[in-house]
């Protein structure tokens, strides 16, 4: 059933901003689309089997409110009655809103729209546990996840549950339970919509000094009781109920779906996260029958994400590590992606693959353990130049640096383009790559009010590799980088 024009936000990565805005547009017909850090706001018709497919996004949610950041005051009571004046006006638009979470769940049933709707923090410990491997805690450093979602889960605030624990209130025990029979108010209530519900909040910035998370959901959850006579439940509510406020906004929500739109159900183990492997393949520019190389795949994260996004391309990928490859073969495996998908066992610095051979090759750099420099980083210009050999002219390279990486690149490429006998100018380099990101020499550029993380104009060649793109995004608790090169011309000319 479709979402009957709905109005939505999703959560995303620091950096994946952009990356989600032109996706929305692209993948739902996306209009009134706005962008503020962590978050993307938009309208959309389409059905849940479309909206399941963001792939840049890290939770949906359907829009209740959205307001400007309130005015800070130090009388919290104050301040506490005008959250709740927001968060419950227009009560006849709150109950429009959750008739269209109903359709969207309404083949689901009961049960998964309990299910919907658990503490992601306890599942994600689950399968922390089923799942503690050696090599998946290496590569879990790299897919920590984004900042907006580790503030959900770890900030999370509830209501206080009331004392019955059954799942659906029923009309006479609205008349027992229903605090607002006390204080003479009427609960605007049906039947129909009458459910256990609970508060998630999420305060930051100069609010959060004043009030605390809990204190703000315990007052709104008071008050939606009071306004709908629902029941709170913090096990296995009914629906939940998103709070968000900070310097830059006030925004209320439901959760649309039980688990991140980033857990994908095709991967088996998480390698890098996969919000970041398909923006990283995104820019790649895969078109059909072409030849993508991932020469240091781990588990094969990024092959995944573009093979599932791009199906009629061929994927390659290579590593020197048999464990990782046996962990993106059963990857491979759980995708049914087999046909796909090529592995390898090879060194990055010695492919055994033809020259000028493929259209794009992405791949996660990783170097040292949590990102520590080490002296791999000598290796750093004999890996680009073998990327550099397989890329076919014309062909383009993603890679994903860590911040040190980051800074180390600048001093490999100069040292490449200073070796060159046709290297161009500083100045006729920097002209490039400005032009290159359509930034007139900015470092930045505004996607709907939110920069989107262009870096460094000062980016100069590495032999035929001309930048085309660096844009800033956060792995969780620390910085990468994606660097976008293309190739101009014949290696070595």
């Amino acid at each position: 059933m479709a979402a009957a024009g709905g109005r939505y936000f999703c959560t995303a990565g620091r950096g994946l901003e952009p990356f989600l805005a032109r996706e929305v547009r692209a993948r739902l017909g996306a209009t009134e689309v706005d962008c503020v850090s962590g978050k993307v706001f938009f309208s959309t018709e389409a059905e849940p089997g479309e909206l399941r497919k963001l792939k840049s996004g890290e939770r949906l949610f359907l829009q209740l409110k959205k307001h400007p950041p309130l005015v800070v005051s130090r009388n919290k009571g104050k301040m506490l009655h005008e959250i709740k004046s927001l968060v419950i006006e227009e009560p006849n638009y709150w109950l429009y809103v959750i008739s269209i979470w109903r359709n969207l769940h309404r083949c689901e049933g009961k049960k998964d729209m309990s299910q919907e709707n658990c503490l992601p923090l306890k599942r994600k410990s689950e399968e922390e546990t089923n799942t503690a491997t050696k090599m998946q805690k290496t590569e879990q450093v790299r897919e920590t996840v984004s900042e907006e979602c580790q503030a959900e889960a770890g900030e999370r605030c509830v209501v206080p549950e009331r004392k019955s624990n059954q799942d659906c209130r029923t009309e006479s025990e609205t008349s027992l339970e229903d605090p607002s029979k006390s204080s003479g108010e009427k609960p605007i209530a049906n039947e129909k919509l009458s459910f256990s519900f609970r508060v998630s909040c999420r305060c930051s910035g100069a609010i959060a000094k004043i009030l605390p998370s809990q204190e703000i959901g315990r007052a709104v959850g008071i008050a939606l009781m009071k306004q709908f006579g629902w029941r709170a439940d913090l096990r296995d509510p009914d629906l939940e109920i998103f709070i968000h406020l900070n310097d830059i906004h006030f925004v209320v929500g439901i959760p649309l779906f039980r688990l991140p739109l980033a857990n994908r159900e095709y991967i088996k183990t998480a390698g890098l996260r996969s919000t970041i492997a398909w923006a990283m393949a995104s820019l790649a520019e895969i078109s059909a029958g072409a030849f993508v190389l991932d020469p240091m795949c781990g588990l094969g994260t990024i092959l995944l994400e573009a093979a599932k996004e791009w199906p009629e391309a061929c994927y390659w990928g290579a590593d020197i590590s048999e464990s990782q490859l046996e962990g993106a073969d059963v990857n491979i495996r759980t995708a049914g992606l087999m046909d796909k998908i090529e592995l390898l066992k090879a060194s990055v610095k010695a492919l055994p693959l033809p020259s000028e051979g493929f259209d794009a090759v992405i791949s996660d750099i990783p170097f040292g353990k949590k990102f520590k420099i080490t002296k791999d980083i000598q290796l750093l210009p004999d890996i680009l130049q073998e990327m550099e050999r397989v890329l076919r002219v014309g062909g383009t390279v993603v890679l994903l640096l860590s911040q040190d990486l980051h800074k180390r690149m600048d001093g490999v490429t100069k040292c490449a383009e200073n070796d060159s006998p046709n290297a161009p100018s500083d100045g006729a380099s920097e002209t490039t790559t400005a032009k290159s990101l359509n930034i007139d020499g900015d470092s930045s550029c505004l996607v709907n009010g939110v920069k989107e993380s262009f870096l460094s104009s000062q980016q100069i060649r590495f032999g035929s590799l001309v930048p085309d793109g660096i844009y800033g995004v956060s792995l969780g608790k620390t910085d990468a980088f994606i660097y976008k090169y293309r190739k101009i011309s014949a290696a070595g000319n």
